[in-house]
Parts: C-alpha cells; structure tokens; sequence
C-alpha cells in the first residue's frame, strides 16, 4: 500500500470507531440498482455521460417522437389533423429506417441485446 492509501485506510478506521457511520441515510437498505446496469462494461461509461448532459442519440429521439406521434393519432378526432400527424409519423419511421441502415447498427450483436433496454432508459 502507497503512504496515501495507508492514510486513508486510518481516518476510516478512526471513523468507524467514533461512529461517524452509524447515522448515514439509507443504512441497512439495499442500494438502489443502477439503471446502466445492463449496458456492457465498456459502453457504460459513455451512456453515463451522454445521459447526465440531458444529450439523446439521435435514434432515440427519433423513437421518442414516433411514440409521441402514434400517442397523438390515437387521441385525435379530427380528419384532418390526423392525416398530417400520419403522415408526420410516416416521414420519422422512414427517417428512423435511414439512420438505422446508414449506422448499421442493426447489425451489431449489441444492438440487438440492448435494444430495449436502452429505448426504456431513454
């Protein structure tokens, strides 16, 4: 052990005996799970930062409004308006279909795995 590491090592252990821990919040709870836990090791680190920017791949944000849209279809009662927001769902599918074919990312084995999940994340 480094001198730092030693020094860290003893101001826990001086704490443990003080009792500094025996009133931390959520103590003898179970930790909430991580919600990237089912990204793989090497992706996580990026997905976490992607999503604490509030930053969106563009895929996803194209499956949030198509969700959105068909949401919206389904509650409209006027003609009109729900032939523009099928045809506005129409032209994100198309373009949701080129992003995918463009990034072949459909091709990727991880892709496949974590689809949903990740379209849940988001």
């Amino acid at each position: 052990m480094d001198f730092f590491t030693q020094i860290a090592e003893e101001k826990i252990k001086q704490a443990i005996s003080k009792g500094d821990f025996e009133q931390l919040e959520g103590k003898g709870k179970p930790l909430q799970k991580d919600s990237l836990s089912f990204v793989p090791d090497d992706l996580r680190m990026s997905y976490r930062i992607m999503k604490n920017s509030g930053y969106l791949p563009e895929e996803i944000v194209l499956q949030k409004e198509i969700i959105s849209l068909r949401e919206m279809i389904n509650l409209c009662q006027q003609s009109a308006e729900k032939k523009e927001l099928e045809r506005k769902l129409t032209e994100k599918q198309l373009k949701f279909q080129m992003l995918m074919e463009k990034r072949q990312l459909r091709k990727s084995s991880a892709y496949g795995k974590y689809q949903h999940k990740l379209n849940r994340l988001f």
